[in-house]
């Protein structure tokens, strides 16, 4: 039986991993170093792999390197703040679901990018709680944010639903033992979701893949 559901923010709520990649290739740039499409999904929608270590394997000392960690999130957030980055759909089926379960975010991001993302919105008072890259050690694909939510809802993880966009979100939802459902997006598309419990073309599909689901369990 369902009775809470995790979302995962950037990519299945709002539309802010381009931005993300932005702002991170010119940051690169900025420091003669070169960074693709390619090698950002790999690394941050795959296998979490630090990209950092590109810039230190330059000579980059760690405190130039913080420095330049906080240019990146200081122009990740202002490209935030430049519109409305709803994903479409996503305001109707987060409403229909919240009726019925409890509802939380685990996102990667910081508190403050996630808040910005969502100043538009009006999504986030449908969440009973929010677990930022604040609130956590290891990021995702380590299970420890979605076992941080599990906690503060003090629900087992078989009565949770993950809701993920990419391979390294599902790879976190399953080692923390919950059913999760993905959603790729243009950045995710084509990658491996083998393990998952539906893998659905568009957010508005999700209520009824989620009363499926919640069918089976029973």
């Amino acid at each position: 039986m369902i009775e809470a559901i995790l979302w995962d923010n950037d990519g299945v709520l709002v539309d802010t991993e381009g931005l993300f990649f932005e702002a991170t290739r010119r940051t690169f740039v900025s420091a003669g170093t070169d960074l693709t499409r390619a090698e950002f999904i790999d690394a941050a929608l795959r296998s979490g792999r630090n990209l950092w270590e590109r810039v230190a394997a330059k000579g980059y000392a760690a405190e130039r390197i913080a420095r330049l960690r906080r240019e990146r999130d200081e122009l990740y957030a202002a490209l935030l703040e430049s519109g409305d980055h709803l994903i479409p759909g996503a305001a109707d089926t987060v409403r229909l679901l919240a009726v019925r379960y409890r509802m939380g975010i685990v996102t990667t991001s910081l508190r403050t990018h996630l808040e910005a993302a969502h100043r538009r919105t009006g999504l986030l008072a449908r969440f009973e709680i929010i677990v930022a890259r604040e609130d956590y050690e290891e990021s995702k694909p380590h299970p420890e944010p979605y076992l941080t939510a599990l906690a503060r809802l003090s629900v087992p993880p078989e009565k949770c639903l993950a809701i993920e966009d990419s391979e390294r979100g599902l790879a976190s939802a399953l080692a923390a033992g919950l059913p999760c459902v993905v959603i790729p997006n243009a950045l995710t598309r084509g990658s491996d979701f083998a393990g998952a419990a539906a893998i659905l073309n568009d957010i508005t599909a999700l209520p009824q893949a989620v009363s499926q689901i919640r069918s089976q369990a029973l």
